[in-house]
Protein backbone atom coordinates (compact mmCIF):
# COMPACT_ATOMS: atom_id res chain seq x y z
CA UNK A 1 0.00 0.00 0.00
CA UNK A 2 1.22 3.85 -0.86
CA UNK A 3 1.17 6.44 1.35
CA UNK A 4 -2.35 7.39 3.43
CA UNK A 5 -3.38 10.54 4.40
CA UNK A 6 -5.81 10.72 7.36
CA UNK A 7 -8.46 13.29 7.20
CA UNK A 8 -10.20 13.86 10.76
CA UNK A 9 -14.23 14.44 10.46
CA UNK A 10 -13.95 16.44 13.35
CA UNK A 11 -11.53 19.36 12.67
CA UNK A 12 -14.08 22.37 13.76
CA UNK A 13 -16.29 23.20 16.63
CA UNK A 14 -19.76 21.81 15.67
CA UNK A 15 -20.57 18.05 14.12
CA UNK A 16 -18.47 15.89 12.74
CA UNK A 17 -18.68 16.44 8.53
CA UNK A 18 -20.43 13.72 6.91
CA UNK A 19 -18.49 11.60 4.03
CA UNK A 20 -19.66 11.88 1.01
CA UNK A 21 -16.82 9.30 -0.79
CA UNK A 22 -17.23 5.31 -0.53
CA UNK A 23 -14.02 3.19 -0.18
CA UNK A 24 -13.06 2.52 -3.80
CA UNK A 25 -13.08 6.31 -4.63
CA UNK A 26 -10.64 8.02 -6.61
CA UNK A 27 -10.07 11.41 -5.66
CA UNK A 28 -8.10 14.45 -7.15
CA UNK A 29 -6.53 17.09 -4.67
CA UNK A 30 -9.05 19.39 -3.51
CA UNK A 31 -12.15 17.50 -3.95
CA UNK A 32 -14.71 17.71 -1.50
CA UNK A 33 -14.91 14.83 0.68
CA UNK A 34 -16.77 15.62 3.70
CA UNK A 35 -19.90 18.38 4.29
CA UNK A 36 -21.28 19.59 7.37
CA UNK A 37 -24.46 18.44 9.40
CA UNK A 38 -25.54 22.02 11.14
CA UNK A 39 -22.45 24.06 12.19
CA UNK A 40 -19.15 22.44 10.79
CA UNK A 41 -16.87 23.39 8.05
CA UNK A 42 -16.36 20.96 4.67
CA UNK A 43 -13.54 19.11 3.98
CA UNK A 44 -11.35 18.93 1.24
CA UNK A 45 -8.51 16.01 0.37
CA UNK A 46 -5.10 17.59 -0.12
CA UNK A 47 -3.76 14.50 -2.10
CA UNK A 48 -5.08 12.42 -4.99
CA UNK A 49 -5.39 9.01 -4.84
CA UNK A 50 -7.74 6.32 -3.57
CA UNK A 51 -9.95 6.14 -0.62
CA UNK A 52 -9.66 3.32 1.21
CA UNK A 53 -11.55 3.66 4.59
CA UNK A 54 -14.44 5.27 6.06
CA UNK A 55 -15.40 5.74 9.82
CA UNK A 56 -17.14 7.88 11.49
CA UNK A 57 -14.09 9.26 12.57
CA UNK A 58 -11.95 9.82 9.44
CA UNK A 59 -11.31 8.99 5.92
CA UNK A 60 -7.97 7.33 5.07
CA UNK A 61 -6.76 7.93 1.28
CA UNK A 62 -3.67 6.28 -0.47
CA UNK A 63 -2.22 8.92 -2.27
CA UNK A 64 -0.93 8.48 -5.42
CA UNK A 65 2.84 8.19 -6.10
CA UNK A 66 3.05 11.06 -8.69
CA UNK A 67 1.27 14.11 -6.55
CA UNK A 68 0.87 17.71 -7.70
CA UNK A 69 0.54 21.36 -6.47
CA UNK A 70 -2.58 21.45 -8.60
CA UNK A 71 -5.89 21.39 -7.10
CA UNK A 72 -9.55 21.48 -7.54
CA UNK A 73 -10.61 24.47 -7.59
CA UNK A 74 -14.10 25.95 -5.26
CA UNK A 75 -16.74 27.34 -7.49
CA UNK A 76 -17.53 30.58 -8.36
CA UNK A 77 -19.71 32.71 -5.33
CA UNK A 78 -20.91 35.66 -5.03
CA UNK A 79 -19.75 37.08 -1.71
CA UNK A 80 -16.83 36.51 0.52
CA UNK A 81 -18.61 34.40 2.81
CA UNK A 82 -19.66 32.31 0.62
CA UNK A 83 -16.29 31.59 -0.75
CA UNK A 84 -15.03 30.91 2.89
CA UNK A 85 -17.68 28.38 3.37
CA UNK A 86 -17.31 26.39 -0.06
CA UNK A 87 -13.20 26.55 0.98
CA UNK A 88 -13.68 25.12 4.72
CA UNK A 89 -11.92 27.48 6.57
CA UNK A 90 -11.99 27.34 10.36
CA UNK A 91 -9.45 29.16 13.06
CA UNK A 92 -6.28 27.73 11.85
CA UNK A 93 -4.99 28.81 15.73
CA UNK A 94 -7.44 27.86 18.17
CA UNK A 95 -10.38 25.95 18.49
CA UNK A 96 -11.44 25.95 14.52
CA UNK A 97 -14.25 27.81 14.67
CA UNK A 98 -15.86 27.62 10.92
CA UNK A 99 -14.94 31.08 9.54
CA UNK A 100 -17.75 31.80 7.35
CA UNK A 101 -19.83 32.41 10.55
CA UNK A 102 -17.74 35.16 12.31
CA UNK A 103 -17.69 36.97 9.01
CA UNK A 104 -21.65 36.73 9.18
CA UNK A 105 -21.21 39.39 11.95
CA UNK A 106 -22.16 42.73 11.04
CA UNK A 107 -19.50 45.75 12.51
CA UNK A 108 -20.86 48.76 11.17
CA UNK A 109 -18.50 50.90 14.08
CA UNK A 110 -16.60 47.62 14.60
CA UNK A 111 -13.41 46.35 14.26
CA UNK A 112 -11.22 43.38 12.33
CA UNK A 113 -8.59 41.97 14.96
CA UNK A 114 -5.72 40.12 13.31
CA UNK A 115 -4.41 37.96 16.20
CA UNK A 116 -1.07 37.58 15.02
CA UNK A 117 0.54 37.28 18.74
CA UNK A 118 1.85 33.75 17.95
CA UNK A 119 0.78 32.96 21.75
CA UNK A 120 2.89 29.73 22.22
CA UNK A 121 6.75 29.88 22.72
CA UNK A 122 8.35 27.25 20.00
CA UNK A 123 5.73 27.94 17.55
CA UNK A 124 6.69 29.94 14.97
CA UNK A 125 4.84 29.18 11.86
CA UNK A 126 2.68 32.66 11.78
CA UNK A 127 5.57 35.00 12.45
CA UNK A 128 7.16 33.02 9.11
CA UNK A 129 3.87 33.39 7.23
CA UNK A 130 3.84 36.99 7.70
CA UNK A 131 7.41 37.70 7.02
CA UNK A 132 7.05 35.65 3.63
CA UNK A 133 3.68 36.68 2.71
CA UNK A 134 2.26 39.44 4.31
CA UNK A 135 0.93 41.29 1.88
CA UNK A 136 -1.52 38.27 1.26
CA UNK A 137 -2.42 38.56 5.16
CA UNK A 138 -3.11 42.15 4.64
CA UNK A 139 -5.80 41.26 1.96
CA UNK A 140 -7.22 38.82 3.92
CA UNK A 141 -7.65 41.36 6.67
CA UNK A 142 -9.27 43.66 3.70
CA UNK A 143 -11.73 40.99 2.57
CA UNK A 144 -12.67 40.14 6.34
CA UNK A 145 -13.47 43.98 6.76
CA UNK A 146 -15.49 44.41 3.41
CA UNK A 147 -17.32 40.82 4.69
CA UNK A 148 -18.55 43.05 7.92
CA UNK A 149 -18.50 46.16 7.06
CA UNK A 150 -15.83 46.74 9.27
CA UNK A 151 -13.68 50.31 8.99
CA UNK A 152 -11.53 49.73 11.23
CA UNK A 153 -8.47 47.03 11.96
CA UNK A 154 -5.68 46.27 14.50
CA UNK A 155 -3.15 43.58 13.91
CA UNK A 156 -2.26 42.36 16.89
CA UNK A 157 1.28 41.28 17.00
CA UNK A 158 4.91 40.86 20.13
CA UNK A 159 6.65 43.71 19.69
CA UNK A 160 9.87 41.81 19.94
CA UNK A 161 8.98 40.29 16.25
CA UNK A 162 10.34 43.38 14.30
CA UNK A 163 10.75 41.90 10.65
CA UNK A 164 7.51 41.14 10.45
CA UNK A 165 6.17 44.19 12.01
CA UNK A 166 8.27 45.41 9.13
CA UNK A 167 7.11 43.73 6.45
CA UNK A 168 3.48 43.83 7.17
CA UNK A 169 3.80 48.38 7.60
CA UNK A 170 5.45 48.15 4.42
CA UNK A 171 2.01 46.64 2.87
CA UNK A 172 -0.23 48.58 4.59
CA UNK A 173 -1.69 51.10 2.32
CA UNK A 174 -4.26 53.40 4.66
CA UNK A 175 -5.16 54.15 8.16
CA UNK A 176 -7.68 51.78 8.12
CA UNK A 177 -5.53 48.96 9.66
CA UNK A 178 -3.47 49.72 12.57
CA UNK A 179 -0.43 47.65 14.12
CA UNK A 180 -1.05 46.98 18.13
CA UNK A 181 2.22 45.60 19.66
CA UNK A 182 1.53 43.50 22.32
CA UNK A 183 4.22 42.36 25.39
CA UNK A 184 6.35 39.14 25.64
CA UNK A 185 4.59 37.02 28.10
CA UNK A 186 2.10 33.96 28.06
CA UNK A 187 -1.09 34.07 27.22
CA UNK A 188 -1.30 37.49 25.43
CA UNK A 189 -2.37 35.80 22.19
CA UNK A 190 -5.73 34.93 24.12
CA UNK A 191 -8.91 36.40 22.17
CA UNK A 192 -10.20 38.62 25.54
CA UNK A 193 -6.44 39.23 26.53
CA UNK A 194 -5.95 40.93 23.10
CA UNK A 195 -8.76 42.91 23.16
CA UNK A 196 -7.90 43.98 26.81
CA UNK A 197 -4.60 45.10 25.71
CA UNK A 198 -5.98 47.10 22.58
CA UNK A 199 -9.50 48.79 24.31
CA UNK A 200 -8.39 48.71 27.99
CA UNK A 201 -11.66 46.51 28.94
CA UNK A 202 -11.97 43.31 30.20
CA UNK A 203 -14.66 40.92 28.30
CA UNK A 204 -16.43 38.52 30.96
CA UNK A 205 -15.61 34.82 30.23
CA UNK A 206 -18.92 34.11 29.18
CA UNK A 207 -19.12 37.14 26.54
CA UNK A 208 -17.31 36.62 22.98
CA UNK A 209 -15.28 39.07 21.02
CA UNK A 210 -18.51 40.11 18.99
CA UNK A 211 -19.88 41.67 22.35
CA UNK A 212 -17.05 44.06 22.14
CA UNK A 213 -18.04 44.71 18.58
CA UNK A 214 -15.07 42.97 17.36
CA UNK A 215 -14.25 39.60 15.04
CA UNK A 216 -10.70 38.07 15.86
CA UNK A 217 -9.00 35.81 13.27
CA UNK A 218 -5.75 34.56 12.80
CA UNK A 219 -2.82 34.89 10.87
CA UNK A 220 -3.49 32.14 8.66
CA UNK A 221 -7.13 31.95 8.66
CA UNK A 222 -6.66 35.77 7.19
CA UNK A 223 -4.30 34.17 4.38
CA UNK A 224 -6.68 31.18 3.65
CA UNK A 225 -9.47 33.78 3.41
CA UNK A 226 -7.94 35.62 0.48
CA UNK A 227 -6.56 32.43 -1.17
CA UNK A 228 -10.40 31.06 -0.92
CA UNK A 229 -11.57 34.50 -3.12
CA UNK A 230 -8.82 35.46 -4.93
CA UNK A 231 -7.26 31.71 -6.21
CA UNK A 232 -10.46 29.62 -5.21
CA UNK A 233 -8.44 27.56 -3.05
CA UNK A 234 -9.94 25.00 -0.05
CA UNK A 235 -7.99 24.35 3.07
CA UNK A 236 -5.82 21.42 1.95
CA UNK A 237 -2.59 23.03 3.51
CA UNK A 238 -1.38 23.95 7.03
CA UNK A 239 1.64 25.79 8.31
CA UNK A 240 3.42 23.66 11.31
CA UNK A 241 6.40 24.43 13.44
CA UNK A 242 8.42 21.13 13.97
CA UNK A 243 10.68 20.78 16.70
CA UNK A 244 12.57 19.28 19.56
CA UNK A 245 15.03 15.85 19.82
CA UNK A 246 15.64 15.64 15.94
CA UNK A 247 18.96 14.09 14.37
CA UNK A 248 18.91 17.06 12.12
CA UNK A 249 18.50 19.74 14.77
CA UNK A 250 16.10 20.97 17.30
CA UNK A 251 14.98 23.90 15.15
CA UNK A 252 12.08 25.34 15.61
CA UNK A 253 11.58 24.00 12.29
CA UNK A 254 8.95 25.95 10.22
CA UNK A 255 7.11 24.05 7.47
CA UNK A 256 4.23 25.88 5.23
CA UNK A 257 1.52 24.47 3.17
CA UNK A 258 2.05 20.90 4.17
CA UNK A 259 -0.86 18.76 3.23
CA UNK A 260 -3.51 17.74 5.46
CA UNK A 261 -4.18 14.33 6.33
CA UNK A 262 -0.18 13.95 6.44
CA UNK A 263 1.37 11.72 9.34
CA UNK A 264 3.40 13.62 11.62
CA UNK A 265 5.73 10.69 11.92
CA UNK A 266 6.60 11.54 8.16
CA UNK A 267 7.20 15.65 9.27
CA UNK A 268 9.77 14.40 12.25
CA UNK A 269 11.39 11.67 9.67
CA UNK A 270 11.93 14.72 7.18
CA UNK A 271 14.30 16.02 9.99
CA UNK A 272 16.03 12.81 10.44
CA UNK A 273 13.94 10.92 13.18
CA UNK A 274 13.43 10.96 16.73
CA UNK A 275 17.90 11.82 18.57
CA UNK A 276 17.46 9.17 21.03
CA UNK A 277 15.86 8.80 24.20
CA UNK A 278 12.73 11.21 24.38
CA UNK A 279 9.73 12.02 27.07
CA UNK A 280 6.55 12.64 24.90
CA UNK A 281 5.51 14.19 21.58
CA UNK A 282 3.28 17.19 22.01
CA UNK A 283 1.12 17.82 19.30
CA UNK A 284 0.18 21.66 19.42
CA UNK A 285 2.33 24.12 21.75
CA UNK A 286 3.41 23.50 25.16
CA UNK A 287 1.06 24.93 27.17
CA UNK A 288 -1.94 23.93 25.31
CA UNK A 289 -0.91 20.70 23.70
CA UNK A 290 -1.38 17.09 24.72
CA UNK A 291 0.88 14.38 24.38
CA UNK A 292 0.10 12.02 21.38
CA UNK A 293 1.09 8.39 20.13
CA UNK A 294 2.85 8.64 17.12
CA UNK A 295 1.25 6.80 14.88
CA UNK A 296 -1.83 7.86 15.38
CA UNK A 297 -1.13 11.83 14.99
CA UNK A 298 -2.02 13.71 11.25
CA UNK A 299 -1.95 17.32 10.47
CA UNK A 300 -5.35 18.98 10.62
CA UNK A 301 -6.46 22.47 10.14
CA UNK A 302 -6.07 23.60 13.44
CA UNK A 303 -2.74 21.61 14.14
CA UNK A 304 0.44 23.75 15.64
CA UNK A 305 3.37 22.39 16.06
CA UNK A 306 5.06 18.85 16.70
CA UNK A 307 7.49 18.59 19.43
CA UNK A 308 9.43 15.97 20.35
CA UNK A 309 11.19 16.64 24.46
CA UNK A 310 13.64 15.65 26.75
CA UNK A 311 12.24 12.85 29.34
CA UNK A 312 10.55 14.06 32.11
CA UNK A 313 11.80 14.90 35.65
CA UNK A 314 11.10 12.06 38.27
CA UNK A 315 9.91 12.48 41.60
CA UNK A 316 8.35 9.83 43.55
CA UNK A 317 6.77 11.35 45.91
CA UNK A 318 3.53 13.18 46.84
CA UNK A 319 2.69 16.24 44.28
CA UNK A 320 0.28 19.03 44.14
CA UNK A 321 -1.82 19.96 41.01
CA UNK A 322 -2.71 23.44 40.21
CA UNK A 323 -5.15 23.92 37.27
CA UNK A 324 -5.13 27.39 35.47
CA UNK A 325 -7.57 28.16 32.70
CA UNK A 326 -4.77 29.37 30.49
CA UNK A 327 -2.29 26.45 30.43
CA UNK A 328 -3.07 22.28 30.75
CA UNK A 329 -6.23 21.01 32.29
CA UNK A 330 -6.51 18.74 35.48
CA UNK A 331 -6.17 15.43 32.65
CA UNK A 332 -3.38 16.47 31.64
CA UNK A 333 -1.73 17.53 34.90
CA UNK A 334 -2.43 14.10 35.99
CA UNK A 335 -0.46 12.47 32.69
CA UNK A 336 2.82 15.03 33.47
CA UNK A 337 2.16 13.74 36.83
CA UNK A 338 1.78 9.39 35.85
CA UNK A 339 4.83 10.36 33.58
CA UNK A 340 6.82 12.06 36.67
CA UNK A 341 6.27 8.67 38.77
CA UNK A 342 4.59 11.09 41.51
CA UNK A 343 2.00 10.45 43.37
CA UNK A 344 -1.24 13.28 43.46
CA UNK A 345 -1.82 14.19 46.80
CA UNK A 346 -4.41 17.25 45.73
CA UNK A 347 -6.17 19.03 43.25
CA UNK A 348 -6.98 22.93 43.25
CA UNK A 349 -7.85 25.90 41.00
CA UNK A 350 -6.47 29.58 40.11
CA UNK A 351 -8.77 31.31 42.05
CA UNK A 352 -9.30 32.93 38.10
CA UNK A 353 -10.55 30.08 36.83
CA UNK A 354 -14.58 29.92 36.17
CA UNK A 355 -16.26 26.95 34.31
CA UNK A 356 -17.94 28.21 30.92
CA UNK A 357 -20.09 25.67 29.74
CA UNK A 358 -17.75 22.51 30.84
CA UNK A 359 -14.72 24.27 30.18
CA UNK A 360 -12.31 26.26 32.40
CA UNK A 361 -12.24 30.56 31.34
CA UNK A 362 -9.77 32.95 33.07
CA UNK A 363 -11.31 36.06 34.49
CA UNK A 364 -8.58 38.16 33.58
CA UNK A 365 -6.14 35.80 31.36
CA UNK A 366 -2.42 37.34 32.19
CA UNK A 367 -3.52 39.39 35.24
CA UNK A 368 -3.15 36.80 38.10
CA UNK A 369 -4.89 38.05 41.74
CA UNK A 370 -2.10 35.69 43.56
CA UNK A 371 -1.95 32.50 44.45
CA UNK A 372 -1.18 31.92 47.88
CA UNK A 373 -4.41 30.27 49.38
CA UNK A 374 -3.87 27.70 46.73
CA UNK A 375 -0.20 27.09 47.30
CA UNK A 376 -1.14 26.59 51.18
CA UNK A 377 -3.85 24.55 50.62
CA UNK A 378 -1.68 22.00 48.20
CA UNK A 379 0.88 22.22 51.03
CA UNK A 380 -1.41 20.98 53.74
CA UNK A 381 -3.06 18.15 52.08
CA UNK A 382 0.92 16.78 51.83
CA UNK A 383 2.02 17.89 48.91
CA UNK A 384 5.78 17.92 49.25
CA UNK A 385 5.97 19.76 45.63
CA UNK A 386 3.69 21.00 43.38
CA UNK A 387 3.42 21.26 39.45
CA UNK A 388 1.65 24.03 38.07
CA UNK A 389 0.29 25.03 34.70
CA UNK A 390 -0.19 28.79 34.84
CA UNK A 391 0.23 31.95 32.66
CA UNK A 392 3.19 34.08 33.27
CA UNK A 393 2.06 36.64 35.34
CA UNK A 394 0.30 33.58 38.06
CA UNK A 395 3.50 31.46 37.71
CA UNK A 396 5.42 34.45 39.43
CA UNK A 397 2.81 34.88 41.79
CA UNK A 398 3.35 31.12 43.19
CA UNK A 399 6.75 31.47 43.07
CA UNK A 400 6.44 34.79 45.33
CA UNK A 401 5.17 31.78 48.12
CA UNK A 402 5.99 28.61 47.49
CA UNK A 403 9.71 28.96 47.74
CA UNK A 404 8.94 30.52 51.45
CA UNK A 405 7.09 27.70 52.44
CA UNK A 406 9.59 25.17 51.11
CA UNK A 407 7.38 23.74 47.79
CA UNK A 408 9.42 23.29 45.27
CA UNK A 409 7.64 23.73 41.81
CA UNK A 410 7.70 22.40 38.50
CA UNK A 411 5.66 23.81 35.54
CA UNK A 412 4.26 21.53 32.91
CA UNK A 413 6.06 23.25 30.01
CA UNK A 414 9.34 23.05 31.88
CA UNK A 415 10.54 19.34 29.85
CA UNK A 416 9.36 21.14 26.42
CA UNK A 417 10.92 24.53 26.59
CA UNK A 418 14.68 22.79 28.39
CA UNK A 419 14.34 20.76 25.37
CA UNK A 420 14.67 24.25 23.12
CA UNK A 421 17.23 25.64 25.69
CA UNK A 422 14.87 28.01 26.80
CA UNK A 423 14.21 29.48 29.95
CA UNK A 424 11.79 28.13 32.10
CA UNK A 425 8.77 30.23 33.74
CA UNK A 426 9.67 31.04 36.84
CA UNK A 427 9.82 34.58 38.04
CA UNK A 428 9.80 36.30 35.20
CA UNK A 429 9.38 39.86 33.63
CA UNK A 430 6.18 40.85 33.36
CA UNK A 431 5.55 44.02 30.94
CA UNK A 432 1.53 44.56 30.81
CA UNK A 433 1.74 47.95 28.90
Amino acid sequence: MGKVYRFFLKMHVGAPSKPIVDVGDKVKRGMLIAEPEGLGAKIHTSVTGKVVKVTDSFIDIEADEVQTKDYVKIKECSSIQEAVFEAGIVGAGGAGFPTHIKLQSKLDDGYIIANCVECEPILNHNIYLIEKEAAKVIRGIKYAMEATNAKKAYIAIKAKNLNAINALKKEIKDDSIEIKEMPDMYPMGEERAVIHQIFGKWLEPTQLPIEANCVVLNTETLYNIACAVEDRKPVIDKDITVAGKLKKGKGPHVLLKVPIGTPIKDLIDMYGGIDGEYGEIIIGGPYTGKAEDLDESYVTKTSGGAIVTIPLPEFKGKLGLLVCACGADEQRLRDIAAKMKSQVVAVTKCKNVVEVRGANKCLTPGDCPGQVQAVMYLKKQGAERILIANCNDCTNTVMGCAPKLNIPVYHHVDHALRTMDMPIPRRLPIDKK
